[in-house]
């Protein structure tokens, strides 16, 4: 094609308006056609069918005429894949030995070690303060393997503090063993509460259906309820009778059993090391700054803990909306500027593993390919191929000082209704690893539905008419980025809606803290990403690139451990909080503040 240069953005808004729209339908839903297939099983991390789909990427950017960078399109890089059983599981207790997937079973986030020692009944497992209730009160768990029951108690009582019908955080497999690791137990037995659901059988939770953290840092195991309901028996404390009585009035039964009552065995719970890759291709523009263009190619594989249908996880999550969709218009757009040479390069990014957290993107901004300094904007595309009444939500127009000017000249005459009400430049896709090192992001989405998650997010359901029409208008912004004599500053925006952790801040609960976790870190604490402006941990004078060790006195081995003794301060509370900072320990005090 032609070399086009544009010296200003008066002209370029003129000579991209004046060009005719070159995105197909057919082409595009040729894209998702082949990356939501069935062959392609969902595209999970560390799978064949993820490396296929990075392939067939980086063959399309090829086609396009894209450079590499460093002699690949495809970037590198290690994430630790799902857990899987290993041949060490075993367990020895009073009266037998239990058979693995029959009798016992771990969850796929414990920590892989021995599990012996003497036995504490802890009722449910929690402690809730803002309930007055504490399973753990008058009890000493510390080196002892804790035995608690599923869910919660009075849960089908309506006027219950724990919400009745409705379960609680408390009843979250994931706080059960971090509340317990941060009481000192060795070990954990999860048990059914099978006397509380009549007709319920005894069944074990399936391995690697579970969510949770890649490892909670203690041994956690399902035992059947049959089995240690011999061993309270024995204790003279009758399972059903126990659960009743704390159901009566919500008062712990928590006892130590009689030291000559052990449990020995050691859980094998084993985690792969996968290389996966960011596939990346550069248009060269005539001076060293670059507009960035991004989706995430990944999916869910098989569900497993990430499904929205827990009932259908083994079956293959196609994801053509999240994100096929996006990973196309990537494509479509590195094709539309084909042989341009504008004022800034382009590069095209197709980012693995967001669904694990936004590792891949969180891997490129922390491995650049190219300076970030020279990154004026970072455009993401994610989940664009459900438009529904002509409506695309924009996230982070806020973070650009040109972004909100730009958008309404070029959507007016586009045919289609902006939301700009996600300003802020932080969510749960890969521009929030760009907004975190202070790069200028725009966030294209058509919203959520309710095949989100599901294995019924396939190619037919995509409106392809509608996500061509976003592409044009895209392509248009990106023109312009990319050939404005002018560059948008970055600006702080602060996020109007709740937070306290960043992305995974747990759902709202507890205080403001006010950090954006690193969660393409893999050692051991939390590491920020960014700190918001004015929040809390800033004000105390933590900032990004800290990694949170210890919280209130209580060790942080991971976002898990941060999130739940969060969830469990009050505002106003003045929190201890150790961080390390270029290899030394920095302790701050820390003031938590109301959610906003």
């Amino acid at each position: 094609m032609k070399q086009i240069t544009c010296l200003g953005a008066l002209a370029c808004g003129v000579l991209f308006a004046a060009r005719e729209p070159e995105f197909e339908t057919q082409r595009y839903m040729a894209h998702i056609k082949y990356l939501a297939s069935e062959a392609m099983r969902g595209r999970g991390t560390g799978t064949p069918e993820l490396e296929k789909a990075a392939q067939y990427v980086a063959a399309q950017f090829k086609a396009a005429g894209l450079k590499t960078l460093g002699g690949a399109f495809l970037q590198p890089f290690q994430v630790t894949a799902n857990a899987r059983l290993g041949p060490g599981n075993q367990l020895q207790y009073p009266g037998g030995k239990g058979r693995l997937e029959e009798d016992f079973v771990p969850f796929n986030f414990s920590t892989r070690g021995e599990l012996s020692g003497g036995l504490v009944f802890v009722g449910y497992g929690i402690t809730a303060r803002e309930y007055n209730y504490d399973d753990y009160e008058g009890v000493d768990v510390k080196g002892r393997v804790v035995i608690l029951l599923r869910h919660e108690p009075q849960e089908f009582d309506e006027k219950s503090v724990f919400q009745g019908k409705v379960y609680t955080r408390h009843s979250q497999f994931d706080s059960k063993a971090i509340n317990a690791k941060m009481h000192g137990a060795s070990g954990v037995i999860l048990i059914n509460d099978t006397g509380n659901h009549t007709g319920d059988a005894d069944l074990l939770e399936k391995f690697g259906r579970t969510a949770g953290p890649s490892d909670a840092g203690i041994p956690m195991i399902q035992v059947r309820a049959e089995i240690v309901a011999g061993w309270m028996e024995a204790a003279g404390k009758p399972l059903k009778d126990t659960m009743a009585a704390i159901d009566g009035d919500l008062k712990p039964r928590s006892f130590s059993f009689p030291e000559n009552v052990k449990v020995s065995g050691s859980v094998d719970v084993q985690r792969d090391v996968k290389t996966v890759h960011n596939v990346v291709g550069y248009l060269p523009g005539e001076t060293a700054e670059y507009v960035v263009v991004g989706a995430h190619y990944d999916h869910l594989g098989l569900g497993e803990q990430y499904s929205m249908a827990p009932s259908q996880a083994g079956t293959p999550h196609l994801g053509a909306d999240d994100n096929a969709s996006g990973t196309a218009g990537v494509i479509e757009l590195a094709r539309h500027f084909q042989g341009r040479r504008l004022r800034r390069g382009i590069l095209f990014q197709a980012y693995a593993a967001e669904e694990l957290g936004l590792l891949g993107s969180g891997h490129y901004v922390n491995h650049p390919l190219m300076p970030l300094d020279n990154a004026v904007a970072m455009v993401n595309l994610d989940m664009i191929g459900r438009i529904r009444e002509n409506k695309v939500i924009l996230g982070g127009v806020a973070t650009g000082t040109t972004f909100k000017a730009m958008m309404e000249r070029l959507a007016a005459p586009s045919g289609l209704t902006v939301d700009y009400s996600e300003q802020a430049g932080y969510g749960s896709s890969d521009h929030t690893s760009f907004t975190t090192k202070q790069v200028p992001v725009l966030f294209f989405f058509s919203g959520l539905h309710a095949d989100y998650h599901r294995p019924s997010d396939t190619w037919d359901k995509i409106n392809a008419g509608g996500a061509v029409k976003l592409l044009d208008l895209i392509g248009r912004v990106t023109g312009e980025l990319a050939a404005s004599a002018e560059r948008p500053a970055f600006v702080r925006v602060q996020d109007p809606r709740p937070h306290g952790t960043g992305t995974a801040s747990g759902g709202g609960y507890g205080p403001n803290f006010g950090s954006i976790p690193d969660m393409s870190y893999n050692g051991k604490g939390v590491k920020f990403a960014d700190v918001r402006d004015g929040a809390p941990a800033a004000k105390a004078g933590l900032k990004g690139g800290d990694v949170m060790i210890e919280f209130d006195g209580k060790p942080i081995g991971n976002l898990y451990d941060f999130t739940y003794a969060l969830r469990a301060k009050k505002v106003g509370d003045v929190v201890p909080v150790k961080v390390t900072r270029d290899g030394t320990v920095v302790e701050v005090q820390v003031t938590l503040e109301a959610r906003r």
